[in-house]
């Protein structure tokens, strides 16, 4: 027996040993531009926005989003904008610490924020610019406590509510009434934040929606404007209905979850068929699309909307019936491509699309660009600005990225994955069947599986062999567990299931 404890006390010390130790902000080291002048920079996020559900992409004929398509028109639209992992918290921590999942350790929805993680709103802090953050944060089971970076803050806990919001303003928390719907009353608070700042100082902005989260609430002006709205199902809505799929190569898990709360015959644990689970999720999202027309005119009256970087975009993609599936977490096209777009007169011509692959790592270094600072070196991403500018420079040629299983959602495995402008290459852990392959240029819709075909053998045993350099030059191969005390059907979507 004291054989067996010694190892194992050593083992426990050494786990304790290694525990990161908080960092003191005011030790962050600040790398400045020669030349540069600090811009003011807003940034919108919203929440499970796919990248195809804007008005000007023509996917829903019927779909207005005249703010949205403004900044198109104005701006710049990456078509091929991608998230490291296609999941809230992982996703809002990578734009925040410019960091892959494996790396800032928020793994998944509940995962505890580190105290080491360094966001990049922290850097701008220090070197004087005016932040205000307001709405959602959302990255572990986290309380409404002080966003880090932030001189100015109003957030709430977890998901928060669409009507008769609660706000947590700077410590102090605030019950708004049933009027009061959340989308309208963030913009209302970052609009009055930014007329009553400093205006000798740079100011950074950031305005993190809870739309269109479900449980879907649009606003009440909104509601039922899309009623009767068709919507086209996709093309593999019902390849795994039937042993059809088999024929194709998909995975097992894939039409297993077609009859779960993430597929399509149980849509999202509502009562609402797809055409209307659609409607709503696009009523829900007119809320954000005025507010980013209100931003955007607030800017234009002071004469801020040639000068200022505005970003939007979502923090992940959605699933609205491809493969029969509901959700995001997969690394299927609709669920890893978000919505991104920028406006910067003064910074480049607005009226072009970006073919190039950017990702959600990509946000933090291109700020603290724009903000004359050079990015730490722990920033895997890169600063877009020269992509923008239309300058010659070398940008990636393949995007990667990974998800790591949840006890709450079982339905969706490990996955890692490896996307070129041809090919994506899907492996997993915790199936047994089959992995994918898909070749984007002449199946677009991801709807056949070449991993068995001998003739793309060779393309396959490449991309596995990037995808694991990757992770070990990254230091992603052991997954980043957490210690969670979860019950068992502790969420409620199983209670309402059983």
């Amino acid at each position: 027996m004291k054989r067996l404890l010694l190892p194992l006390l050593l083992l426990t010390t050494t786990v304790f040993a290694q525990q990161p130790v908080a960092r003191n902000p005011k030790d962050l080291v600040l790398q400045k531009i020669k030349g540069s002048k600090p811009r003011n920079v807003v940034f919108i996020l919203t929440d499970d926005h796919r990248y195809d559900f804007m008005g000007f992409t023509g996917k829903l004929p019927w779909l207005r989003t005249p703010n949205m398509d403004r900044l198109y028109q104005d701006g710049t639209w990456f078509k091929n904008a991608f998230v490291t992992t296609a999941l809230c918290s992982p996703s809002r921590a990578s734009i925040l610490t410019g960091a892959y999942s494996h790396v800032h350790t928020i793994v998944d929805n509940v995962a505890p924020e580190p105290p080491e993680n360094i966001y990049f709103s922290e850097y701008l802090q220090k070197a004087g610019y005016q932040t205000g953050f307001f709405g959602k944060w959302h990255m572990g089971n986290e309380e409404d406590y002080p966003r880090p970076g932030f001189s100015h803050w109003e957030s709430f806990k977890g998901q928060g509510v669409y009507y008769n919001p609660e706000l947590n303003i700077n410590g102090k928390r605030v019950q708004y009434g049933d009027s009061a719907y959340i989308t309208d009353l963030l913009t209302q608070h970052a609009l009055d934040w930014m007329k009553g700042r400093d205006k000798s100082k740079p100011f950074f902005l950031y305005l993190s929606h809870k739309a269109v989260h479900s449980p879907l609430a649009p606003a009440k002006r909104h509601l039922g404007m899309y009623k009767n709205e068709p919507y086209k199902v996709p093309s593999t809505f019902y390849q795994t209905r039937s042993d059809e799929y088999k024929k194709l190569d998909w995975p097992e898990w894939v039409k297993q979850q077609r009859y779960s709360w993430h597929g399509v015959d149980f849509p999202y644990h509502t009562y609402q068929g797809i055409e209307s689970l659609v409607q709503t999720y696009c009523e829900t999202l007119m809320g954000v699309d005025e507010s980013i027309g209100s931003v955007m005119d607030y800017l234009k009256s002071e004469g801020l909307d040639q000068n200022t970087l505005v970003i939007y975009m979502g923090d992940n993609g959605f699933s609205f019936g491809e493969h029969g599936l509901i959700d995001k977490r997969h690394f299927y096209e609709e669920s890893a491509k978000v919505p991104f777009l920028v406006h910067c007169p003064e910074l480049f011509q607005g009226g072009k699309v970006i073919n190039k692959m950017v990702q959600n790592v990509d946000v933090a270094p291109t700020i603290l660009s724009v903000a004359g600072l050079q990015p730490p070196a722990g920033m895997v991403g890169k600063s877009f600005v020269p992509l923008l500018k239309g300058n010659s420079t070398v940008w990636r040629d393949k995007i990667f990225y990974e998800y790591f299983w949840e006890f709450d959602f079982p339905m969706t495995p490990t996955v890692f994955g490896v996307r070129s402008d041809k090919f994506k290459y899907i492996r997993y852990y915790g199936i047994w069947d089959t992995n994918e392959l898909y070749d984007l240029e002449k199946d677009p819709d991801e709807t056949t599986n070449l991993i068995n075909k001998p003739e793309y053998a060779e393309i396959a045993k490449k991309l596995g062999a990037e995808l694991f350099d990757w992770l070990e030059q990254t230091k992603g191969m052991q997954i980043p567990l957490k210690r969670i005390n979860r019950s068992p059907f502790g969420d409620y979507r199983h209670k309402k299931m059983l």
